[in-house]
């Protein structure tokens, strides 16, 4: 049962337009944003990172598998179900997002960010020079390095909401790996 208000009705008013935009992207609103948007600030926040983040170099694809990977890390099944549904409408196939899920991928590229973004995670930003080496070789500029940073940040954001709060899933469940 979620630990906060999920009733849009109940929200503030501040949040009302925002929410009708998110449900214009979705179709419908997803009870993450519902749960956000009892916090206007924090509402307006996330919303305007996801569109920053989706319009950013590493492009929507990348992004979601970066997405999965710390959904799984974090043991976030709301946003391992999201994301793997919305890197399926990037273009990633079921194997594709599977793989991204415990930080794998066939392509040389995309596995570097992965394993990156992961060891970002799971060392609370403790990284090193070799790392960020590790990136460059792969192909990645300093400018999509912060990118993929910044998405580490957001899916962290919105992972701790999810688990913390227990938001509902309300997408397709995806088992955790």
């Amino acid at each position: 049962m979620c630990r906060v208000n999920l009733d849009t009705q109940g929200v503030p008013a501040a949040s009302q337009t925002l929410l009708a935009e998110i449900h214009g992207a979705f179709g419908a609103t997803p009870n993450m944003f519902k749960a956000v948007a009892n916090a206007p600030a924090a509402l307006q926040s996330m919303w305007a990172a996801f569109g920053a983040l989706g319009k950013g170099r590493l492009g929507a694809r990348l992004g979601e598998q970066i997405a999965v990977a710390i959904a799984n890390r974090n043991r976030c099944e709301y946003c391992l179900a999201a994301h793997t549904v919305l890197g399926g409408k990037a273009g990633a196939s079921p194997a594709e997002m599977a793989a991204a899920q415990v930080g794998q991928s066939d392509d040389p590229r995309t596995a570097a960010a992965l394993e990156f973004a992961l060891k970002v995670v799971q060392q609370r930003a403790q990284i090193t020079d070799a790392d960020v080496a590790r990136l460059r070789s792969a192909g990645f500029d300093d400018g999509q390095i912060v990118e993929i940073m910044a998405h580490v940040a957001l899916n962290l954001f919105t992972n701790y909401v999810n688990v913390a709060l227990d938001v509902p899933l309300d997408f397709p469940r995806v088992a955790l790996k």
